[in-house]
């Protein structure tokens, strides 16, 4: 039986077949996920858990080189967007599109990670990439 480290087997399932520049997205409670999209579905009640928390265990399993963010999330949830933007440090790239492009975006995933986040426009694009933990015999 597994004790440790990412316990959910869905979640560990589809970050094991991510690749580079493969794409992930967590999402509010209320985000309009297409049909034909795999969702592991985490929301257990009003923000339970949050996009933050859910961020907080994804960084120790999952290495990003790029976030995509709504604008509405800095605008509307400036709190929440810094939060998000600040997940998996200072050296992750933040791209911001208008929330109906993220929604167009969105259908492009391979899975998509639903929260019980009630906190508004709690929506961002994961874009897989080398992490720190890539050995560079020399610099790029």
């Amino acid at each position: 039986m597994k004790e440790v480290g990412l316990l959910n087997r869905e979640l560990a399932r589809f970050i094991s077949q991510q690749g580079h520049q493969d794409l992930l997205m967590v999402v509010d409670a209320g985000f309009a996920i297409h049909k034909d999209l795999d969702v592991i579905d985490l929301s257990l009640s009003i923000n339970v858990p949050t996009v933050l928390q859910v961020l907080a265990v994804l960084k120790d399993y999952y290495s990003v080189e790029k976030m995509i963010i709504a604008h509405e999330t800095k605008n509307i949830s400036p709190t929440l967007f810094n939060g998000i933007k600040n997940s998996f440090g200072p050296n992750v790239e933040v791209e911001l599109v208008k929330h109906h492009i993220l929604k167009i975006k969105s259908k492009d995933v391979k899975v998509v990670i639903r929260t019980g986040d009630f906190t508004a426009y709690g929506n961002v694009i994961l874009v897989s990439g080398a992490g720190d933990r890539w050995y560079l015999e020399k610099g790029v």
